[in-house]
C-alpha cells in the first residue's frame, strides 16, 4: 500500500468519525425518574427540564426531588454514553483517534 492510499484511508476514517460524533451531538437523550423529566443533547448540554409532580412540594418531597433530579441526569448520561460506545466503539482501538 502506498502512502497516498494510506492518507486517503485516514482521511475517510476521520470523516466517518466526525460524522458519527455529529450524529451523537445532535441526538436528544431523555432522562426520567419519578417526578423529573429532562433531556440532554449528545454533548451533555441540558435541553429541557420538567417537574411532573402536581401540587405543592413539602420539605420532605424537596429532598426526594433533589435525588430524583440526580437520578434523571444519570439516566440521560448513561444513554449518551451507551450511544457513543455503540457508534464510536469500533474506533476505540485505534490509538489516538478518540
Amino acid at each position: 500500500m502506498n502512502m497516498q492510499n494510506l492518507m486517503a484511508q485516514a482521511q475517510k476514517l476521520q470523516r466517518e468519525i466526525t460524522k458519527k460524533k455529529e450524529e451523537i451531538d445532535n441526538e436528544i437523550f431523555p432522562g426520567k425518574y419519578e417526578w423529573v423529566e429532562l433531556s440532554f443533547n449528545g454533548k451533555k448540554e441540558l435541553q429541557s427540564f420538567k417537574i411532573t409532580k402536581e401540587g405543592p412540594i413539602s420539605e420532605e418531597d424537596k429532598e426526594m426531588l433533589e435525588d430524583m433530579i440526580l437520578l434523571a441526569i444519570k439516566d440521560a448520561f448513561k444513554k449518551i454514553d451507551e450511544e457513543t460506545n455503540k457508534k464510536m466503539g469500533q474506533y476505540a482501538s485505534m490509538s489516538g483517534l478518540m
